[in-house]
């Protein structure tokens, strides 16, 4: 198994874009796709977010696997639709950019598929219409349905202090999210939940600023926060369909997470080959918190292997 080296974020080999529904996907790409090794497409999260935070996949390109980054529509360096209406963001959406993708590179007939949050639940959306090309999946810190996340982060909310437990309250009350002191009370859930490398790396610290920048996918389908869900997907939920998925998954989330167990077991209890990998010293971003076991457990899935550790009970 390769050795990687905890800050290694390699360089892309290729970067362009696809055209998709009147507008562009940007993606770049590091490594060789006519390597032979089937390449790994990487999601990211949000919606809303960009491909940044994730860079440290980049990592497995080492192997010689060629590993596929893009940015969603609406964020990053893909067209921003800032005017859009919101009800042309859907899951739908950003499931038939993905096809685009893969098609548009040419990888459409055999690939792997990593989601990270919000990726994840665009991974199993996208698994569960059982594609022909899609070898393996992983879904990484991702809910099976956004009612379970709203109670897992309701737990994990009244652990806070209660000044900062009160300031979230009461500015969420009064519909002042956008205030600076609700945005310092938030600070303290996600330095818990989110990323617990503080200050966060600065790939992680792009990602969240291309939020603020432009925050027209994340609030119009999330919300203000990441536990304070108003946005479209309120009452989103894969459970029913989990059974469909048909090839080897990697279920990935961390002790500390706000994907907390009650959100991410449905995954694990209905996707037929299934395992799951808990990492103790994460939260929401393993692949900063604990990267070299981050990349070994993945490469080792992606070569067919059973990764270390074990399935919770």
């Amino acid at each position: 198994m390769t050795a990687y080296q905890l800050e290694d974020i390699l360089p892309a080999d290729v970067e362009g874009t696809l055209a998709f529904d009147g507008a562009e996907t940007w993606y770049r790409i590091t490594g060789d796709l006519d390597s032979g090794i089937v390449p790994l497409v990487v999601a990211h999260g949000g919606p809303g977010c960009t491909h940044d935070y994730l860079l440290r996949l980049t990592a497995l390109a080492r192997t010689g696997r060629p590993v596929i980054h893009y940015d969603q529509l609406g964020n990053g360096r893909s067209t921003h639709l800032p005017d859009a209406a919101p009800s042309y963001w859907t899951p739908e959406l950003f499931v038939a950019e993905l096809d685009n993708l893969l098609t548009g590179l040419g990888i459409a007939e055999a690939y792997h598929l990593l989601g990270q949050s919000w990726g994840g639940m665009l991974g199993a959306e996208f698994a569960v219409r059982q594609p022909a090309g899609l070898q393996r999946l992983v879904i990484a810190n991702s809910p099976a349905s956004m009612p379970l996340w709203s109670q897992a982060a309701n737990s994990l909310r009244a652990e806070l202090p209660a000044a900062v437990n009160e300031t979230l309250l009461e500015h969420e009350r009064a519909g002042t999210t956008d205030s600076p002191e609700y945005r310092q009370a938030m600070l303290v859930f996600y330095d818990r939940h989110v990323c617990r490398v503080v200050p966060n790396p600065p790939e992680v610290a792009a990602s969240l600023a291309a939020i603020d920048n432009d925050p027209t996918v994340y609030t119009t389908m999330n919300g203000p926060s990441e536990f304070h869900v108003l946005g479209s997907l309120k009452t989103w939920s894969i459970v029913d369909r989990l059974p469909l998925i048909q090839v080897p998954t990697l279920i990935i989330s961390g002790r500390y997470d706000e994907a907390a167990p009650v959100a991410v077991r449905p995954f694990f209890d209905l996707i037929p080959d299934a395992r799951w990998r808990i990492f103790d010293e994460s939260s929401h971003m393993p692949h900063v918190e604990e990267t070299q076991r981050y990349l070994r457990v993945v490469q080792s899935f992606l070569e067919g292997a059973e990764p270390d550790g074990a399935d919770p009970v």
